[in-house]
């Protein structure tokens, strides 16, 4: 029997448990899915216990009866506005020169640009290395067995919410499921959906789910900048059914049977039938209006996407544009719109080198599930380096230096 690895994405819309088993070559394959509906969760984050905690009991149920396996402990993905993101330098002595540059020293050079003023309500998430420098010579990825006398770490710190982290963990935990680690959406879907290439020259990953869009830019193969918008797919959807009068759930059969995000593209003479309010009978409306009231939001989360790299400083270091994922992602024409407002390469991010239920999880809604089981099987394949957080970031370090070459 084969190490299993289970991703939970608690979304907005859906909550997605995947259950990944570990083969001989290392690789995972997904023998369990189980999708329900999110119930208690308003823009990635929490609202009510109960029905939170009810939504991943049927998730992990369903997956437990596809997979046939038991779930005991997962890696589970953390979004929302209460996330926020800032860089910090640390500076150290190398305390044995004569045996290089120890782990030792690493932790306290990390340590060191931990030292930020941390608001009460607030803890560290995520402290993730950009780049080391070893007596004046930056560009280094893995400083350990170098020798020199002062060693430099440039550290991107992710800091969230206290509260509203220790109601995620107590829904999950509450469904009779261990955490094994929390890891910021954005940084869980890089890692299913992004290219080593396009790590490495520069590239905006761009998760729009139903309540958030988490953002992350990854340069020189690590992450730099990240942040979560408070906007997403629901917001279209609430859009068609107010301007076009349905139900909010047939407004989101609408967006995603017919909706389109370039009007231009769409025939004039395509007509839809959909079922409004109060009983009628099915109306029959133009595609093009439906178009013009998608491609409106579209254009203006796009937008806010836009104003963010802007704000990061970045944005003439990324050659590898934007890869965009999360449901929304699956909209038709929001690849061409998105090259059109952001002025750069712009593809559809789907799940790579999946395995086993290949049909039920390659698709751009499930980036970040399938980024938290790659994340758990590459856990324990670099040294660690510390833990922050609810004992998740030091698994986190590890995933993340199999980005950084060396």
């Amino acid at each position: 029997m084969g190490r299993t690895i289970v991703g939970m994405d608690v979304g907005s819309s859906k909550v997605c448990t995947l259950v990944g088993e570990v083969d001989d070559e290392g690789d995972v394959r997904v023998i369990g899915v189980g999708m329900v509906p999110s119930r208690g969760v308003r823009k990635g984050v929490v609202v009510n216990i109960a029905d939170a905690t009810a939504a991943i009991v049927a998730s992990v149920e369903q997956a437990e009866r596809t997979s046939g396996y038991t779930i005991e402990r997962a890696y589970v993905g953390l979004s929302g506005t209460h996330v926020s993101s800032l860089n910090s330098r640390g500076v150290v002595g190398i305390s044995r020169r004569e045996h290089g540059i120890a782990l030792e020293d690493v932790d306290r050079a990390l340590d060191a640009a931990q030292a930020i003023a941390v608001p009460h309500n607030q803890e560290v998430v995520h402290v993730i290395p950009r780049g080391y420098t070893v007596d004046g010579q930056d560009g280094v990825h893995d400083p350990i067995g170098m020798h020199g006398f002062r060693l430099e770490v440039e550290a991107h710190i992710v800091i969230g919410s206290s509260t509203l982290i220790q109601n995620l963990v107590k829904c999950v935990e509450g469904a009779g499921v261990e955490v094994d680690g929390l890891v910021l959406a954005s940084i869980a879907a890089g890692g299913a959906v992004l290219t080593d290439t396009e790590r490495e020259m520069g590239v905006v990953l761009a998760d729009v789910g139903a309540g958030t869009s988490d953002i992350a830019v990854f340069i020189d193969g690590t992450v730099w900048h990240t942040v979560t918008l408070g906007v997403g797919g629901e917001y279209i959807t609430g859009d068609i059914a107010i301007g076009m009068r349905l139900p909010p759930d047939v407004a989101e059969q609408v967006k995603i049977q017919h909706g389109h995000a370039c009007a231009a593209q769409v025939s004039p003479e395509a007509r839809i039938s959909v079922q409004a309010f109060g009983g009628q009978s099915h109306q029959v409306v133009p595609r093009w209006k439906l178009a013009e009231i998608v491609g409106a939001r579209a254009e203006e989360i796009l937008s806010m996407v836009q104003q963010e790299i802007k704000r990061s400083g970045y944005d003439g270091l990324l050659p590898s544009g934007v890869v965009l994922c999360g449901g929304t992602a699956q909209l038709a024409g929001i690849e061409q719109l998105g090259r059109d407002i952001l002025g750069l390469p712009v593809r559809i991010g789907t799940p790579q080198a999946i395995h086993g239920l290949v049909d039920k999880v390659s698709n751009p809604a499930q980036a970040v599930g399938a980024g938290l089981m790659e994340w758990g099987l590459t856990a324990g394949a670099r040294p660690q380096l510390r833990r922050s957080g609810p004992g998740a970031g030091r698994r986190f370090l590890n995933w993340l230096r199999v980005f950084l070459p060396g």
